[in-house]
């Protein structure tokens, strides 16, 4: 009986040794499968964080070249009003009431060629706004009926 006893505690014994064991092998996995975890989550987040970042530059330049294009267009616009003011001038009569009213629709053509080529786009929205903050009553009007028009052109067509 005392050698079943202690075959039994040997027993008991080995079982708690592979018990331990398994035990640091679990940790062990459960350690290694944590830091995968962690490695993968930050090769994640540095991917995520390189293409948001290739987007926002393909964004920024698809915008400057957007802006280069309509600030050409503007120049361009510009010197198209000042070129048809000189077509206007060249077919003007010598004298008479039509070359003084030609004149000044050339010289109006000339200046606003002038000022859309000189100003662009930037120049342009700051003197809007320094008009509408020095009017501010006639410009709401004109909004309101910008969008009274619009309105009634839309239900219009629908």
């Amino acid at each position: 009986m005392a050698n079943i006893q202690q075959n039994l505690n040997k027993a008991k014994d080995e079982v708690k040794a592979a018990a331990g064991e398994v035990k640091r092998d679990a940790q062990d996995m459960a350690s290694d499968f944590t830091d995968r975890a962690k490695d993968t989550a930050q090769n994640v987040t540095d991917k995520a964080r390189d293409v948001a970042a290739n987007v926002m530059d393909r964004a920024k330049d698809a915008a400057s070249n957007f802006g280069k294009k309509a600030e050409s267009g503007l120049e361009a616009a510009g010197s198209g009003l000042t070129s048809a003011a000189g077509t206007i001038r060249e077919n003007l009569p010598n004298e008479g009431m039509l070359r003084n009213v030609g004149e000044r629709v050339a010289e109006g053509l000339e200046t606003s060629g002038r000022y859309i080529s000189e100003e662009g786009f930037a120049g342009m929205a700051e003197d809007v706004t320094d008009l509408i903050r020095r009017n501010p009553i006639p410009a709401l009007l004109v909004g309101v009926g910008i969008g009274f028009l619009l309105a009634r052109a839309t239900t219009r067509n629908s």
